[in-house]
């Protein structure tokens, strides 16, 4: 196939800054969700929207023609940035910024200009599946939903890691969450403090002796939040909350370490001068997967990257994405790098050469996918 012209290249800017535009937190995605169908179904395709509120499209509801081959092509809607932050693309020094402090919404967007753009080519060499998803931010609520037997496609490929484009995620980590509160008991901190147990002191006391940060290559731990006390000093803190969550390549060490969490949460709240009750919910919110370097998907998007002069290069990745829910659900799925540059942080950026280029690459992925 050829590259993209000069027309595609700009109406992907256009469209990139579009969506950029319109704010899509988690659970707030029905704006962008409601344009994008829009345009889609002006330009003939067929959409529809799962209770979940992903969206499947196809240009027809007819089986794949001639007997040729279809992928499916995967992006999230949603972004992290917070419901009411200001988003306003503009272009600094050859990149998209958000003019505001606060994230651009690059992840994932320009994955889904991207795709927008590609799928309407007339001459595309096999068929195509959007499948647009939401949540996906909240440990791949969206994909997770998604009933994955409504695809036609034998296999997906997802766009959304921001590193270089050329990376090929090969491995991503099985992914726990956990929650503690513990419950003490409440005191006057200046008249009676020896009657409180302060459950602030032992959740600080576990969170002290917990692991933390990258334990080794395959497996990090953190702690993102922690609630607790009252309204004011003078009262011995009765409960306590914190949360976290454990990430490994390795799912047998990924359980180890959960379980070394538990013991360490219980033993703080059993420490004699800050007694507490604890209630603690873990749960395993995705699984992770490792792809071999001669899987047809790999292989297809090495002849993809070598096409438009990147040079492939497996990686393995301490991120999920909705790779991870379509892979458990069934489905042979490859996640792409897509040269997005500091997700999730305010100073996002995407380089109109990445958008550009991630084009060509999608265009050379089809081919390749065509030519077996």
């Amino acid at each position: 196939m050829s590259r993209a012209t000069a027309a595609e290249r700009e109406r992907l800017g256009a469209l990139f800054a579009q969506l950029c535009a319109i704010p899509s937190p988690s659970g707030h995605e029905a704006a962008v969700r409601d344009h994008v169908l829009g345009l889609l179904r002006g330009g003939g395709w067929t959409a529809t929207v799962d209770a979940a509120g992903n969206v499947l499209a196809r240009r027809s509801r007819e089986p794949a023609t001639g007997g040729r081959p279809s992928v499916c092509l995967c992006a999230h809607l949603d972004t992290v940035a917070a419901p009411g932050d200001p988003v306003e693309p503009v272009l600094v020094d050859d990149g998209w910024e958000n003019r505001h402090d606060a994230t651009l919404g690059a992840d994932n967007k320009a994955a889904v200009a991207v795709m927008l753009v590609a799928a309407v080519r007339d001459d595309l060499p096999v068929d195509v599946e959007l499948l647009l998803t939401v949540g996906e931010e909240q440990a791949l609520q969206g994909a997770k939903a998604f009933d994955a037997s409504a695809l036609r496609s034998p296999r997906a490929y997802v766009f959304d890691h921001a590193t270089p484009i050329g990376e090929i995620v090969v491995a991503s980590p099985t992914y726990y969450r956990f929650e503690a509160e513990l419950r003490g008991r409440a005191a006057h901190a200046g008249i009676r403090p020896e009657d409180g147990r302060s459950a602030i002191v032992a959740a600080a006391r576990a969170i002290a002796a917990l692991p933390h940060g990258r334990l080794d290559a395959e497996t990090t731990v953190n702690v993102g939040s922690i609630t607790g006390g009252g309204p004011g000093t003078n009262i011995v803190a009765e409960r306590c909350a914190f949360v976290g969550e454990v990430r490994s390549l390795d799912a047998a060490r990924a359980e180890a370490v959960v379980g070394q969490v538990v013991d360490h949460i219980h033993d703080a709240a059993n420490e004699p001068t800050c007694e507490c009750d604890a209630d603690l919910v873990v749960e395993r919110l995705f699984a992770g997967y490792r792809h071999k370097p001669t899987d047809a998907g790999i292989l297809a998007a090495q002849q993809a990257l070598d096409a438009c002069g990147y040079a492939p290069r497996l990686i393995a990745s301490g991120g999920g994405s909705d790779a991870n829910a379509l892979i458990a659900a069934g489905v042979p799925t490859v996640c792409l790098a897509n040269g997005t540059e500091r997700n999730h942080q305010p100073d996002e950026r995407v380089s109109v050469a990445a958008l550009d280029g991630m084009l060509d690459v999608t265009f050379a992925l089809l081919q390749a996918l065509a030519e077996g």
